[in-house]
């Protein structure tokens, strides 16, 4: 499925290949013991997803919203939970799935809330990164891509709710 007005940054075969990586790493640094996987709704819910089938290790999953962006292209600088987690995490190896880390605010708020929740250990696994946009320092762990400072759409990420399903990651050019 291609959108005449989206131009393909990384195909899909280059994003399924990446997370295959990204899978075998914490599947390796991890051995012998649970991981608990936590998505980062709603964009990161298909990253997590195709992570969460690439990790083969005891996998727990859960799900948060927080949002910074609204209907906008640029963070509002506010994050707002909007679903918390179901689960406990005290005891945890938690791994905190995001489809991309731009300014880090979101993160910066994050995961000092969750280190709070006595996790055994919190690390980040994102997608995408874009240091360019990186207003705090953020510990990454895992990077899938480091892209340039162009607003993404597809897998799950979206601008005004749209273009989530496309299967790769994409640039909207305006029709100017």
């Amino acid at each position: 499925m291609k959108d005449s007005n989206v131009r393909v940054m990384l195909e899909e075969s280059e994003v399924d290949a990446r997370i295959d990586d990204l899978g075998s790493q914490i599947t390796k640094d991890y051995e012998g013991e649970e991981v608990h996987l936590i998505c980062v709704l709603k964009g990161g819910a298909f990253f997590a997803c195709e992570l969460a089938k690439r990790i083969d290790l005891p996998l727990s999953i859960d799900f948060m919203c927080v949002s910074s962006y609204g209907n906008n292209t640029v963070s509002s600088g506010t994050v707002k939970i909007v679903k918390d987690l179901d689960e406990s995490i005290e005891g945890k190896n938690v791994i905190i799935a995001e489809d991309i880390v731009d300014s880090g605010k979101t993160l910066s708020e994050l995961v000092p809330m969750l280190m709070k929740r006595n996790p055994k250990s919190i690390e980040i696994c994102t997608l995408l990164s874009k240091p360019e946009r990186r207003e705090y320092d953020i510990n990454v762990k895992y990077t899938g891509f480091t892209i340039p400072d162009e607003f993404v759409v597809g897998y799950g990420l979206d601008y005004a709710q749209k273009y989530r399903n496309l299967p790769y990651i994409g640039v909207v050019e305006s029709d100017d």
